[in-house]
Protein backbone atom coordinates (compact mmCIF):
# COMPACT_ATOMS: atom_id res chain seq x y z
CA UNK A 1 0.00 0.00 0.00
CA UNK A 2 1.28 3.42 -0.84
CA UNK A 3 3.55 3.36 -3.90
CA UNK A 4 3.60 6.79 -5.58
CA UNK A 5 1.50 7.03 -8.74
CA UNK A 6 4.14 8.55 -11.01
CA UNK A 7 7.40 6.63 -11.18
CA UNK A 8 10.37 7.43 -13.42
CA UNK A 9 12.01 5.74 -16.31
CA UNK A 10 15.74 5.91 -16.61
CA UNK A 11 15.52 7.31 -20.09
CA UNK A 12 17.41 10.52 -20.72
CA UNK A 13 14.63 13.11 -20.50
CA UNK A 14 13.28 11.61 -17.30
CA UNK A 15 16.71 11.33 -15.74
CA UNK A 16 17.26 15.01 -16.49
CA UNK A 17 14.19 15.79 -14.41
CA UNK A 18 15.10 13.35 -11.66
CA UNK A 19 18.64 14.63 -11.24
CA UNK A 20 18.06 18.31 -11.66
CA UNK A 21 14.48 19.31 -12.23
CA UNK A 22 13.31 21.96 -14.63
CA UNK A 23 15.08 24.76 -12.78
CA UNK A 24 18.58 23.26 -12.77
CA UNK A 25 21.18 22.46 -15.40
CA UNK A 26 22.83 19.06 -14.96
CA UNK A 27 25.60 17.29 -16.84
CA UNK A 28 24.07 13.95 -17.77
CA UNK A 29 25.90 10.67 -17.78
CA UNK A 30 25.22 8.26 -20.69
CA UNK A 31 21.77 6.78 -20.29
CA UNK A 32 19.29 4.60 -22.17
CA UNK A 33 17.55 6.23 -25.11
CA UNK A 34 14.09 7.68 -24.85
CA UNK A 35 11.36 5.04 -25.12
CA UNK A 36 9.94 4.48 -28.59
CA UNK A 37 6.20 3.92 -28.75
CA UNK A 38 4.04 2.54 -31.54
CA UNK A 39 0.90 0.46 -31.96
CA UNK A 40 0.02 -2.57 -34.06
CA UNK A 41 -3.10 -2.76 -36.21
CA UNK A 42 -4.77 -5.01 -33.62
CA UNK A 43 -4.45 -2.31 -30.96
CA UNK A 44 -1.43 -3.69 -29.07
CA UNK A 45 0.60 -0.79 -27.69
CA UNK A 46 4.37 -1.35 -27.86
CA UNK A 47 7.10 0.51 -25.95
CA UNK A 48 10.81 -0.07 -26.59
CA UNK A 49 13.50 1.18 -24.18
CA UNK A 50 17.08 0.42 -25.25
CA UNK A 51 19.94 0.04 -22.76
CA UNK A 52 23.12 -1.57 -24.11
CA UNK A 53 24.97 -1.48 -20.78
CA UNK A 54 24.26 -5.14 -19.92
CA UNK A 55 23.56 -8.17 -22.16
CA UNK A 56 20.08 -8.72 -20.72
CA UNK A 57 16.60 -7.83 -21.85
CA UNK A 58 13.24 -7.70 -20.06
CA UNK A 59 9.82 -8.20 -21.59
CA UNK A 60 6.64 -7.11 -19.81
CA UNK A 61 3.07 -7.56 -21.01
CA UNK A 62 0.42 -5.67 -19.06
CA UNK A 63 -3.32 -6.11 -19.53
CA UNK A 64 -6.10 -3.74 -18.47
CA UNK A 65 -7.70 -6.59 -16.55
CA UNK A 66 -8.15 -6.98 -12.82
CA UNK A 67 -10.65 -7.64 -10.08
CA UNK A 68 -12.61 -4.50 -11.04
CA UNK A 69 -13.89 -6.44 -14.07
CA UNK A 70 -15.32 -9.23 -11.88
CA UNK A 71 -19.02 -9.65 -11.16
CA UNK A 72 -20.70 -10.62 -7.92
CA UNK A 73 -20.39 -14.34 -7.25
CA UNK A 74 -17.34 -14.61 -9.53
CA UNK A 75 -14.66 -12.94 -7.42
CA UNK A 76 -11.08 -14.18 -7.52
CA UNK A 77 -11.13 -14.61 -11.30
CA UNK A 78 -8.38 -12.07 -12.05
CA UNK A 79 -6.02 -13.45 -9.41
CA UNK A 80 -6.75 -17.02 -10.53
CA UNK A 81 -6.16 -16.04 -14.18
CA UNK A 82 -2.72 -14.63 -13.33
CA UNK A 83 -1.74 -17.96 -11.73
CA UNK A 84 -3.24 -20.00 -14.55
CA UNK A 85 -1.55 -18.00 -17.30
CA UNK A 86 1.85 -18.55 -15.70
CA UNK A 87 1.50 -22.32 -16.11
CA UNK A 88 -1.05 -22.91 -18.86
CA UNK A 89 0.15 -23.69 -22.34
CA UNK A 90 -0.98 -22.82 -25.85
CA UNK A 91 -1.45 -24.54 -29.15
CA UNK A 92 2.32 -24.75 -29.55
CA UNK A 93 3.41 -24.52 -25.90
CA UNK A 94 2.95 -27.30 -23.36
CA UNK A 95 1.78 -26.57 -19.79
CA UNK A 96 4.67 -25.19 -17.67
CA UNK A 97 6.87 -24.91 -20.80
CA UNK A 98 6.98 -21.11 -20.71
CA UNK A 99 8.11 -21.04 -17.08
CA UNK A 100 10.59 -23.90 -17.46
CA UNK A 101 12.15 -22.42 -20.60
CA UNK A 102 12.89 -19.10 -18.87
CA UNK A 103 14.31 -20.74 -15.76
CA UNK A 104 16.53 -23.16 -17.70
CA UNK A 105 17.94 -20.24 -19.68
CA UNK A 106 19.10 -18.58 -16.46
CA UNK A 107 16.35 -15.98 -16.60
CA UNK A 108 13.70 -14.93 -14.11
CA UNK A 109 9.96 -14.43 -14.47
CA UNK A 110 6.94 -13.48 -12.44
CA UNK A 111 3.44 -12.04 -12.66
CA UNK A 112 1.20 -9.81 -10.57
CA UNK A 113 -2.52 -9.15 -10.54
CA UNK A 114 -4.09 -5.97 -9.19
CA UNK A 115 -7.52 -4.40 -9.04
CA UNK A 116 -7.05 -2.67 -12.41
CA UNK A 117 -4.27 -4.57 -14.23
CA UNK A 118 -2.39 -7.85 -14.63
CA UNK A 119 1.25 -7.92 -15.69
CA UNK A 120 3.63 -10.69 -16.78
CA UNK A 121 7.37 -10.06 -16.96
CA UNK A 122 10.64 -11.90 -17.48
CA UNK A 123 14.35 -11.11 -17.84
CA UNK A 124 16.67 -13.24 -19.97
CA UNK A 125 20.05 -12.99 -21.72
CA UNK A 126 19.54 -10.66 -24.67
CA UNK A 127 20.14 -13.35 -27.32
CA UNK A 128 16.94 -15.11 -26.16
CA UNK A 129 14.64 -12.15 -26.81
CA UNK A 130 13.03 -13.74 -29.89
CA UNK A 131 12.13 -16.83 -27.88
CA UNK A 132 10.51 -14.78 -25.11
CA UNK A 133 8.50 -12.70 -27.56
CA UNK A 134 7.25 -15.87 -29.24
CA UNK A 135 6.25 -17.39 -25.88
CA UNK A 136 4.34 -14.24 -24.91
CA UNK A 137 2.60 -14.14 -28.29
CA UNK A 138 1.53 -17.76 -27.86
CA UNK A 139 0.14 -16.96 -24.41
CA UNK A 140 -1.83 -14.07 -25.91
CA UNK A 141 -2.91 -15.87 -29.09
CA UNK A 142 -3.88 -19.38 -28.06
CA UNK A 143 -4.03 -19.83 -24.30
CA UNK A 144 -5.05 -23.42 -23.48
CA UNK A 145 -6.24 -24.08 -19.93
CA UNK A 146 -6.82 -27.73 -19.22
CA UNK A 147 -9.12 -29.11 -16.55
CA UNK A 148 -6.10 -30.51 -14.72
CA UNK A 149 -4.23 -27.18 -14.58
CA UNK A 150 -7.43 -25.36 -13.61
CA UNK A 151 -8.24 -27.72 -10.73
CA UNK A 152 -4.67 -27.65 -9.41
CA UNK A 153 -4.44 -23.86 -9.55
CA UNK A 154 -7.84 -23.26 -7.99
CA UNK A 155 -6.98 -25.63 -5.13
CA UNK A 156 -3.72 -23.72 -4.55
CA UNK A 157 -5.63 -20.43 -4.44
CA UNK A 158 -8.07 -21.81 -1.89
CA UNK A 159 -5.13 -22.87 0.29
CA UNK A 160 -3.60 -19.41 -0.06
CA UNK A 161 -6.86 -17.82 1.05
CA UNK A 162 -6.92 -20.00 4.16
CA UNK A 163 -3.27 -19.35 5.01
CA UNK A 164 -3.50 -15.61 4.60
CA UNK A 165 -5.83 -15.38 7.56
CA UNK A 166 -2.85 -16.20 9.74
CA UNK A 167 0.16 -14.77 7.89
CA UNK A 168 -1.56 -11.44 7.12
CA UNK A 169 -3.71 -10.74 10.19
CA UNK A 170 -4.58 -7.18 9.14
CA UNK A 171 -5.96 -8.22 5.75
CA UNK A 172 -9.63 -8.64 6.86
CA UNK A 173 -9.69 -5.17 8.39
CA UNK A 174 -8.09 -3.71 5.28
CA UNK A 175 -10.89 -5.29 3.25
CA UNK A 176 -13.38 -3.67 5.63
CA UNK A 177 -11.72 -0.29 5.01
CA UNK A 178 -12.03 -0.83 1.24
CA UNK A 179 -15.74 -1.59 1.57
CA UNK A 180 -16.23 1.60 3.57
CA UNK A 181 -14.09 3.69 1.24
CA UNK A 182 -15.11 2.50 -2.22
CA UNK A 183 -18.57 1.19 -1.32
CA UNK A 184 -19.48 0.02 -4.87
CA UNK A 185 -18.75 -3.65 -5.63
CA UNK A 186 -16.34 -3.45 -8.62
CA UNK A 187 -13.83 -1.38 -6.65
CA UNK A 188 -14.31 -2.65 -3.12
CA UNK A 189 -14.21 -6.44 -3.15
CA UNK A 190 -10.96 -8.33 -2.36
CA UNK A 191 -8.54 -9.10 -5.18
CA UNK A 192 -8.17 -12.70 -4.00
CA UNK A 193 -11.93 -13.18 -3.91
CA UNK A 194 -13.93 -15.11 -1.36
CA UNK A 195 -13.43 -18.79 -0.63
CA UNK A 196 -16.98 -19.60 -1.63
CA UNK A 197 -16.71 -17.77 -4.96
CA UNK A 198 -13.35 -19.33 -5.84
CA UNK A 199 -14.63 -22.79 -4.94
CA UNK A 200 -17.55 -22.33 -7.34
CA UNK A 201 -15.58 -20.96 -10.28
CA UNK A 202 -15.69 -23.14 -13.38
CA UNK A 203 -13.35 -23.65 -16.30
CA UNK A 204 -15.96 -21.95 -18.48
CA UNK A 205 -15.84 -18.85 -16.22
CA UNK A 206 -12.06 -18.67 -16.64
CA UNK A 207 -12.12 -19.14 -20.41
CA UNK A 208 -14.79 -16.46 -20.81
CA UNK A 209 -12.80 -14.01 -18.69
CA UNK A 210 -9.60 -14.77 -20.60
CA UNK A 211 -11.28 -14.20 -23.96
CA UNK A 212 -12.77 -10.94 -22.78
CA UNK A 213 -9.80 -9.32 -21.04
CA UNK A 214 -6.49 -10.78 -22.26
CA UNK A 215 -6.28 -9.60 -25.86
CA UNK A 216 -4.01 -7.25 -27.88
CA UNK A 217 -6.48 -4.37 -27.87
CA UNK A 218 -6.37 -4.43 -24.09
CA UNK A 219 -2.60 -4.75 -23.61
CA UNK A 220 0.79 -3.04 -23.57
CA UNK A 221 4.03 -4.81 -24.55
CA UNK A 222 7.33 -3.37 -23.29
CA UNK A 223 10.86 -4.47 -24.20
CA UNK A 224 13.68 -2.94 -22.14
CA UNK A 225 17.40 -3.67 -22.21
CA UNK A 226 19.92 -4.64 -24.86
CA UNK A 227 18.41 -5.24 -28.30
CA UNK A 228 18.50 -4.08 -31.91
CA UNK A 229 15.42 -1.92 -32.42
CA UNK A 230 14.84 -2.79 -36.10
CA UNK A 231 14.99 -6.52 -35.41
CA UNK A 232 12.67 -6.25 -32.40
CA UNK A 233 10.11 -4.32 -34.43
CA UNK A 234 10.19 -7.07 -37.04
CA UNK A 235 9.81 -9.82 -34.43
CA UNK A 236 6.91 -8.09 -32.70
CA UNK A 237 5.12 -7.58 -36.00
CA UNK A 238 5.69 -11.20 -36.99
CA UNK A 239 4.56 -12.72 -33.69
CA UNK A 240 1.78 -10.35 -32.55
CA UNK A 241 0.29 -8.55 -35.57
CA UNK A 242 -1.98 -11.42 -36.63
CA UNK A 243 -3.54 -11.96 -33.20
CA UNK A 244 -7.18 -10.80 -33.25
CA UNK A 245 -7.80 -7.50 -31.44
CA UNK A 246 -10.41 -8.98 -29.12
CA UNK A 247 -13.56 -7.39 -27.74
CA UNK A 248 -13.42 -4.18 -25.67
CA UNK A 249 -13.95 -4.58 -21.94
CA UNK A 250 -17.52 -3.99 -20.74
CA UNK A 251 -17.96 -0.46 -19.34
CA UNK A 252 -17.88 -0.08 -15.57
CA UNK A 253 -20.79 1.45 -13.68
CA UNK A 254 -20.51 5.26 -13.70
CA UNK A 255 -21.90 8.06 -11.59
CA UNK A 256 -21.64 6.12 -8.34
CA UNK A 257 -23.36 8.20 -5.67
CA UNK A 258 -21.20 6.69 -2.92
CA UNK A 259 -18.13 8.56 -4.22
CA UNK A 260 -19.02 11.72 -2.33
CA UNK A 261 -17.69 13.70 0.61
CA UNK A 262 -18.79 12.07 3.87
CA UNK A 263 -17.35 11.13 7.23
CA UNK A 264 -17.39 7.51 8.43
CA UNK A 265 -15.99 6.17 11.68
CA UNK A 266 -16.30 2.51 12.64
CA UNK A 267 -14.70 -0.05 14.95
CA UNK A 268 -14.07 -3.74 14.28
CA UNK A 269 -12.59 -6.62 16.28
CA UNK A 270 -10.19 -9.29 15.05
CA UNK A 271 -8.79 -12.18 17.13
CA UNK A 272 -5.36 -12.69 15.57
CA UNK A 273 -3.90 -9.21 15.12
CA UNK A 274 -0.65 -8.60 17.04
CA UNK A 275 -1.67 -5.05 17.98
CA UNK A 276 -4.64 -2.70 17.61
CA UNK A 277 -4.62 -0.56 14.48
CA UNK A 278 -5.92 2.69 13.08
CA UNK A 279 -6.87 3.17 9.43
CA UNK A 280 -7.62 6.61 8.00
CA UNK A 281 -8.60 7.14 4.36
CA UNK A 282 -9.53 10.15 2.25
CA UNK A 283 -11.37 9.99 -1.06
CA UNK A 284 -9.82 12.21 -3.70
CA UNK A 285 -12.96 13.80 -5.06
CA UNK A 286 -11.82 16.57 -7.36
CA UNK A 287 -12.05 16.31 -11.16
CA UNK A 288 -8.72 18.18 -11.37
CA UNK A 289 -6.72 14.96 -11.90
CA UNK A 290 -4.05 14.66 -13.23
CA UNK A 291 -2.84 18.04 -11.96
CA UNK A 292 -3.58 17.27 -8.30
CA UNK A 293 -1.84 13.90 -8.41
CA UNK A 294 1.49 15.68 -8.81
CA UNK A 295 0.89 17.73 -5.64
CA UNK A 296 -0.31 14.70 -3.69
CA UNK A 297 2.79 12.77 -4.74
CA UNK A 298 5.05 15.34 -3.08
CA UNK A 299 2.63 15.70 -0.16
CA UNK A 300 3.08 11.96 0.43
CA UNK A 301 6.77 12.53 1.12
CA UNK A 302 6.12 15.54 3.34
CA UNK A 303 3.51 13.69 5.36
CA UNK A 304 4.42 10.02 5.47
CA UNK A 305 7.56 8.82 3.70
CA UNK A 306 10.94 8.70 5.34
CA UNK A 307 12.09 9.14 8.92
CA UNK A 308 11.90 12.93 8.68
CA UNK A 309 8.32 13.03 7.36
CA UNK A 310 5.79 14.74 9.60
CA UNK A 311 3.86 11.69 10.71
CA UNK A 312 7.03 9.66 11.25
CA UNK A 313 8.46 12.36 13.53
CA UNK A 314 5.14 12.72 15.36
CA UNK A 315 4.28 9.03 15.83
CA UNK A 316 7.62 7.22 15.75
CA UNK A 317 9.84 9.75 17.48
CA UNK A 318 12.47 7.89 19.51
CA UNK A 319 11.92 10.01 22.62
CA UNK A 320 8.12 10.07 22.53
CA UNK A 321 7.09 7.08 20.44
CA UNK A 322 3.34 6.52 20.49
CA UNK A 323 2.99 4.07 17.58
CA UNK A 324 4.59 0.78 16.58
CA UNK A 325 4.19 1.02 12.82
CA UNK A 326 3.24 3.58 10.18
CA UNK A 327 2.55 3.13 6.47
CA UNK A 328 0.22 4.27 3.73
CA UNK A 329 0.15 6.40 0.60
CA UNK A 330 -1.78 7.35 -2.52
CA UNK A 331 -3.72 4.51 -4.14
CA UNK A 332 -5.28 4.41 -7.59
CA UNK A 333 -7.91 2.01 -8.89
CA UNK A 334 -8.66 3.09 -12.45
CA UNK A 335 -10.41 6.47 -12.07
CA UNK A 336 -10.58 6.41 -8.25
CA UNK A 337 -7.88 7.83 -5.96
CA UNK A 338 -7.66 7.28 -2.20
CA UNK A 339 -5.04 8.32 0.32
CA UNK A 340 -4.59 5.76 3.13
CA UNK A 341 -2.80 5.91 6.48
CA UNK A 342 -2.19 2.79 8.60
CA UNK A 343 -0.94 2.88 12.21
CA UNK A 344 -0.47 0.18 14.84
CA UNK A 345 -0.11 1.02 18.54
CA UNK A 346 -0.99 -0.16 22.02
CA UNK A 347 -4.70 -0.06 22.95
CA UNK A 348 -4.24 3.02 25.11
CA UNK A 349 -2.36 4.96 22.42
CA UNK A 350 -4.74 4.52 19.46
CA UNK A 351 -6.76 7.66 20.42
CA UNK A 352 -3.52 9.63 20.75
CA UNK A 353 -2.39 8.44 17.31
CA UNK A 354 -5.69 9.47 15.76
CA UNK A 355 -5.45 12.89 17.36
CA UNK A 356 -1.83 13.28 16.23
CA UNK A 357 -2.63 12.41 12.61
CA UNK A 358 -5.45 14.92 12.36
CA UNK A 359 -3.34 17.52 14.16
CA UNK A 360 -0.60 17.20 11.53
CA UNK A 361 -3.15 17.35 8.73
CA UNK A 362 -4.58 20.53 10.20
CA UNK A 363 -1.13 22.13 10.28
CA UNK A 364 -0.64 21.33 6.61
CA UNK A 365 -4.02 22.85 5.80
CA UNK A 366 -3.26 26.10 7.63
CA UNK A 367 0.43 26.80 6.98
CA UNK A 368 2.75 26.56 4.00
CA UNK A 369 5.46 23.92 3.95
CA UNK A 370 8.87 25.59 4.14
CA UNK A 371 11.06 25.59 1.05
CA UNK A 372 13.63 23.50 2.92
CA UNK A 373 11.06 20.83 3.84
CA UNK A 374 9.66 20.86 0.31
CA UNK A 375 13.16 20.40 -1.14
CA UNK A 376 13.87 17.47 1.19
CA UNK A 377 10.59 15.80 0.17
CA UNK A 378 11.43 16.19 -3.52
CA UNK A 379 14.93 14.82 -2.90
CA UNK A 380 13.51 11.67 -1.27
CA UNK A 381 11.05 11.31 -4.12
CA UNK A 382 13.88 11.77 -6.63
CA UNK A 383 15.94 9.04 -4.97
CA UNK A 384 13.00 6.63 -5.01
CA UNK A 385 12.38 7.33 -8.67
CA UNK A 386 15.93 6.47 -9.66
CA UNK A 387 15.88 3.29 -7.56
CA UNK A 388 12.65 1.99 -9.04
CA UNK A 389 14.08 1.64 -12.54
CA UNK A 390 17.54 0.37 -11.70
CA UNK A 391 17.16 -2.86 -13.70
CA UNK A 392 15.74 -3.75 -17.10
CA UNK A 393 12.84 -5.58 -15.44
CA UNK A 394 12.02 -2.60 -13.21
CA UNK A 395 12.04 -0.28 -16.21
CA UNK A 396 9.85 -2.61 -18.28
CA UNK A 397 7.30 -2.92 -15.48
CA UNK A 398 7.30 0.81 -14.87
CA UNK A 399 6.74 1.70 -18.53
CA UNK A 400 4.00 -0.92 -18.92
CA UNK A 401 2.11 0.28 -15.85
CA UNK A 402 2.45 3.94 -16.73
CA UNK A 403 1.27 3.27 -20.29
CA UNK A 404 -1.90 1.71 -18.88
CA UNK A 405 -2.46 4.54 -16.39
CA UNK A 406 -1.82 7.33 -18.88
CA UNK A 407 -4.02 5.61 -21.43
CA UNK A 408 -7.05 6.13 -19.18
CA UNK A 409 -6.70 9.87 -19.81
CA UNK A 410 -5.90 9.61 -23.52
CA UNK A 411 -2.17 10.09 -23.01
CA UNK A 412 0.91 7.94 -23.62
CA UNK A 413 4.40 7.38 -22.22
CA UNK A 414 5.46 10.31 -24.42
CA UNK A 415 3.82 12.48 -21.74
CA UNK A 416 5.94 11.12 -18.88
CA UNK A 417 8.66 13.83 -19.01
CA UNK A 418 5.99 16.53 -18.75
CA UNK A 419 4.39 14.74 -15.79
CA UNK A 420 7.72 14.54 -13.98
CA UNK A 421 8.31 18.24 -14.63
CA UNK A 422 4.94 19.05 -13.03
CA UNK A 423 5.76 16.93 -9.99
CA UNK A 424 9.12 18.60 -9.36
CA UNK A 425 7.46 22.00 -9.86
CA UNK A 426 4.91 21.43 -7.05
CA UNK A 427 4.78 24.41 -4.70
CA UNK A 428 3.83 24.88 -1.05
CA UNK A 429 0.64 26.57 -2.28
CA UNK A 430 -0.27 23.48 -4.31
CA UNK A 431 0.05 21.31 -1.20
CA UNK A 432 -2.15 23.60 0.89
CA UNK A 433 -4.71 23.48 -1.90
CA UNK A 434 -5.02 19.69 -2.04
CA UNK A 435 -5.00 19.49 1.75
CA UNK A 436 -8.00 21.78 2.03
CA UNK A 437 -9.88 20.17 -0.82
CA UNK A 438 -9.48 16.55 0.27
CA UNK A 439 -7.83 15.97 3.67
CA UNK A 440 -10.64 17.22 5.87
CA UNK A 441 -12.47 15.63 8.78
CA UNK A 442 -15.77 15.58 6.88
CA UNK A 443 -14.10 13.57 4.08
CA UNK A 444 -12.38 11.02 6.30
CA UNK A 445 -13.03 7.31 6.73
CA UNK A 446 -11.70 6.10 10.10
CA UNK A 447 -11.55 2.43 11.03
CA UNK A 448 -10.33 1.40 14.49
CA UNK A 449 -9.24 -2.22 14.87
CA UNK A 450 -9.16 -3.82 18.32
CA UNK A 451 -8.31 -7.31 19.49
CA UNK A 452 -11.01 -9.65 20.77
Amino acid sequence: MGAPIWKPGTCAALLWLVLGGAAETVQLVPDPALPVRFALKNGLEVVLSEDPSLPVVAVAVAYRAGSIQETEGRTGLAYLMEKLMMDAGGENVAPFQHRNTIIRSGGTLNAEAFEDRTIFYQTVPSHLLALVLWLESERMRSLVITEEVFDRTRFALLEELRQRRFVEPYLPSLYTLDRLTYADFPYSHPLLGSENDVRNLTLEDVRAFAGEAFSPGNAVLVVAGQFAAARVRDLIGRFFETIPRGKPLPPLPSGDSSWTRRRIEQSVEEPFVPAPALYIAFRILSPRYPLEVNAMTILDYVLLRGRTSRLSRRLLNRDAKIAYQLSGGLERRLDRFVYKIFVTASPTMIPACQSAVFSELEKLRRTFVSEDELSRAKARYRADLVGRTSTAADRAIYLAEEALALGLDGRTVDDLPAEQAKTFAVSAKDIVGVMNRHFTVDNSIVLILTRK
